[in-house]
């Protein structure tokens, strides 16, 4: 078995403990903040586990943070495939080419999540594939202080928003409101492509 890390796992892993000790926060306190295991914490902390999409939204919304955010460069690094913005290519400076973006894949679900934008950005733009049956739960917490918008590309998504269920199609989007437990789901037999762009309100 190969004992090479996955750099965005590393990447995870460095971003989770440092959120978790900005706050002078034991993993026991994480761990009742957030509902997920002190064990699984520990293990993402030592890169020795890939978190689920379920747990990164867990600990996202504990943190007060946007799952981007989680998944985000740490900051002040240049060292990403395609995201050398002072490179002498001699092409325009914030130029990342489609295989320069950093994307990470549910190890649960298969869902896959390739940031667009880049940290620095005031945006956040992701493009996520949702899989055939693939069904992703995130608590409200995860949705506090940012504004988001839904875009389906390609496919089917069934958006389940607190009790209210929405099916959307190619080309609908959702614009969310006020935080609630919500779920996207596929329920077809293909995969489901769409965007999510997401600003930051009021912080925490």
């Amino acid at each position: 078995m190969s004992n090479i890390v996955d750099p965005l796992v590393r990447q995870i892993a460095t971003r989770v403990r440092t959120e978790r000790e900005r706050r002078r926060w034991t993993l026991a306190q994480l761990a009742d903040a957030s509902g997920v295991s002190q064990a699984m914490i520990s293990r993402i902390e030592r890169g020795e586990s890939s978190p689920t999409a379920v747990v990164l939204g867990k600990l996202s919304a504990a943190f007060q943070l946007s799952i981007a955010s989680l998944l985000a460069l740490a900051e002040g690094t240049r060292d990403a495939p395609g995201d050398d913005m002072t490179a002498d290519t001699g092409e325009t400076a914030g130029v990342r080419r489609g295989d320069g973006a950093p994307e990470w894949r549910d190890p649960d679900t298969g869902y896959r999540r390739r940031q667009i934008t880049s940290p620095h950005f005031p945006a956040e733009v992701a493009e996520i594939r949702l899989p055939a049956g693939a069904h992703v739960p995130y608590p409200a917490a995860a949705f506090a202080f940012v504004r988001q918008i839904v875009w389906v590309l390609d496919g089917h998504l069934t958006f389940h928003d607190g009790d209210t269920v929405h099916d959307l199609g190619p080309g609908d989007t959702i614009e969310l409101g006020e935080p609630s437990e919500r779920a996207f789901a596929n329920t077809t037999d293909t995969e489901c492509r769409y965007a999510v762009v997401l600003t930051r309100g009021t912080r925490p």
